[in-house]
């Protein structure tokens, strides 16, 4: 059951108030493989994504928090996670700014099967919303043959298609994909997927794939690949961070133990090298990390690292309001240090400090966190991330601070805070949430949700709502 109350951004704006009924039904097929429904889906009870600052020319990614998706989403996961996601959960129900879409229906098989087979199935249906998208079905097969010594091989198929008025004549997205992986001897591993994708008006250059191997050992660990996502690829239900790449990586790390030295319970020294070149040859995109990782028996870590970058750019691109890169290959280099204290302590403090060349200038770049916790009743974490950007076009600063507050009464009634600060976008972003759970995370939440223009003058109000939702679980069948 829910109830809302929202007012949207605009001076004197009325308050509209909502409500609806929903439901969920979970039912174990086998004791390994669970089919789940659900009708009106509702999300409220959900923790907002924290703010990002994107100081660079692609995708930003923002991690799933919903728990219908968490669930069991191993089974629905295929592709190089954050960067390319052959099915990317927040597609569905959510518009391409954040805008909650409203699910209908949806149908959800997940679990194995005889032992070795690994199933995902899904579908769901979402509504229209005017300006922001139309009705769209999304659906997705997924099944994984376990194979001895780690191996495996697996196939995908994952569709959307709009219908009603919002929707184009030709509205629908496929992709196909092949994955696998095979494990050689202890230690040893190869894997990739190759895939495919068919949209209207995009013919042909619509494939991607990767190819990649590794080796984990107690000394050494190290890996290599090669990946292309070609100009034409386009998983609408899934996830690139850029699109029309060739990119060869590296990883190399040596795990030392000392058996006494300064306290140190271990050094890892290691390098990695990543490439993106796009398909004229030009490349985009260079990062060299030399690195050594400093752990201590006390739980303190320090990282001292040193990048060696490369940013190629083919057309001019602003990367703030009035600041502009022009086009050209820059090459810089920039020193690293993170500091973690031990981070299963009451109070536990971490920071990280880059300092060097970045695009035709330099930049400094700050982001200390600071947490605190008594027992498991009270737990609070201030965060801040900035950035002092000075380039041959322009000079500025970025400012992303966050407080995130918990409190719990008792092991069910808790109430939760998490209080955000973006000087780029000029907002301040509050989000509480108060609940009183019977069982497992049923029950009662109460949730206030505010974006507010921090320059005050009485008409910056992007929006706010209060939302009241039960939920109550019941067994039927016992």
């Amino acid at each position: 059951v829910l109830g809302t109350g929202t007012r949207e951004g605009v001076a004197d704006a009325p308050t509209e108030n909502d409500g609806d009924v929903g439901l969920d039904v979970k039912y174990s097929l086998t004791p390994s493989l669970t089919l789940d429904g659900t009708i009106n889906t509702d999300f409220a009870q959900v923790e907002v994504d924290e703010l990002q600052i994107n100081l660079d020319r692609f995708n930003l990614f923002f991690p799933e928090k919903r728990p219908f998706f968490l669930e069991n989403a191993g089974y629905f996961t295929v592709g190089v996670p954050q960067e390319i996601e052959l099915f990317y959960s927040r597609r569905i129900g959510l518009g391409p700014e954040g805008e909650i879409v409203p699910i209908d229906w949806g149908l959800r098989m997940s679990g194995k099967a005889r032992e070795h087979y690994n199933i995902g199935l899904l579908y769901m249906q979402t509504d229209e919303v005017t300006d922001v998208t139309p009705e769209n079905q999304f659906g997705m097969v997924r099944l994984n043959r376990d194979l001895p010594n780690r191996s495996g091989i697996g196939g995908t198929l994952i569709s959307r298609r709009g219908s009603g008025n919002l929707a184009a004549d030709e509205d629908y997205n496929w992709t196909y994909g092949l994955d696998g992986r095979w494990g050689v001897g202890q230690n040893g591993l190869i894997e990739g997927f190759v895939a495919q994708t068919d949209t209207p008006g995009l013919e042909g250059e619509d494939y991607s794939f990767r190819l990649g191997g590794s080796y984990d050992s107690e000394k050494w660990t190290l890996s290599g690949g090669y990946t292309e996502v070609a100009e034409n690829f386009n998983p609408e239900v899934g996830y690139l961070t850029r699109s029309g790449y060739r990119k060869p990586d590296g990883f190399l790390m040596r795990t030392i133990r000392p058996n006494d030295l300064w306290g140190l319970l271990e050094l890892r020294p290691h390098v990695s090298y990543r490439g993106y070149w796009n398909y004229d040859g030009f490349q985009e995109t260079g990062f060299l990390h030399i690195d050594n990782h400093w752990e201590w028996r006390n739980g303190y870590e320090v990282h001292t690292g040193i990048n060696f970058t490369r940013e190629g750019l083919v057309e001019p691109f602003e990367i703030v309001d009035g600041v502009t890169v022009p086009p050209g290959t820059y090459d810089n280099t920039e020193a690293q240090i993170i500091f973690f204290t031990n981070q299963g302590a009451p109070v536990a403090f971490s920071a990280r400090v880059v300092t060097g060349g970045f695009f035709n200038g330099d930049r400094l770049a700050l982001s200390p966190s600071l947490r605190f916790r008594i027992g498991d009743t009270f737990n609070t974490e201030i965060g801040w991330q900035y950035n002092d950007i000075d380039l041959d076009t322009g000079a500025f600063e970025t400012n992303l601070g966050l407080l995130r507050v918990s409190y719990s009464f008792t092991q069910k009634i808790f109430i939760q805070g998490l209080l955000q600060y973006n000087d780029r976008a000029d907002i301040w972003a509050t989000n509480l949430r108060f609940g009183w759970l019977t069982r497992a995370s049923a029950g009662l939440y109460l949730v206030y949700n505010e974006i507010r223009d921090i320059q005050g003058a009485g008409t910056g109000i992007p929006g706010r709502s209060l939302t009241l939702k039960y939920s109550h679980l019941f067994d039927v069948l016992h």
